[in-house]
């Protein structure tokens, strides 16, 4: 049997760099169901604590996910969960973000303006790649 799975990404701040990821892909952030939290918190299966206002949204404190705007048929959720310390060594697993037509160092000043770090520029073959940060140091590549 096969199986679905979604990919986790720690984070200090997992709102903000959900809404960064999902605007770099295109994608869709999760919408919060505010009165369900606030069922749970009323009926005492949550607390305040474990909730936060984002973008005035109500949301759980503890992650943020992001989708493909096709479904998850098209690809896997994205989960970004809080996690209490910071990223102080290189991912073992990242995102290569394939640009398609266009032009990848187009895409690369785009992300740059948003709070990107251009690491490193590679080429194996006719292969040409960026490895970049995001705005908490998750490295990523693009490439076409």
């Amino acid at each position: 049997m096969a199986y679905y799975f979604q990919v986790t990404i720690d984070a200090s701040d997992p709102h903000t760099l959900a809404d960064w990821w999902a605007e770099t892909l295109g994608w869709d952030v999760e919408p919060s169901d505010e009165a369900m939290i606030r069922g749970l918190v009323a009926a005492g299966h949550a607390s305040d604590d474990d909730t936060i206002t984002h973008n005035g949204v109500l949301v759980w404190k503890v992650g943020q996910a992001i989708r493909h705007p096709e479904g998850l048929e098209r690809a896997p959720r994205v989960l970004f969960q809080l996690v209490p310390e910071a990223k102080t060594v290189k991912n073992r697993m990242h995102f290569d973000v394939r640009v398609g037509d266009d032009p990848r160092e187009d895409v690369v000043a785009r992300l740059v303006d948003r709070g990107a770090t251009v690491l490193h520029e590679g080429r194996v073959g006719p292969s040409v790649w960026t490895t970049m940060a995001d705005i908490e140091g998750n490295e990523f590549c693009v490439s076409r």
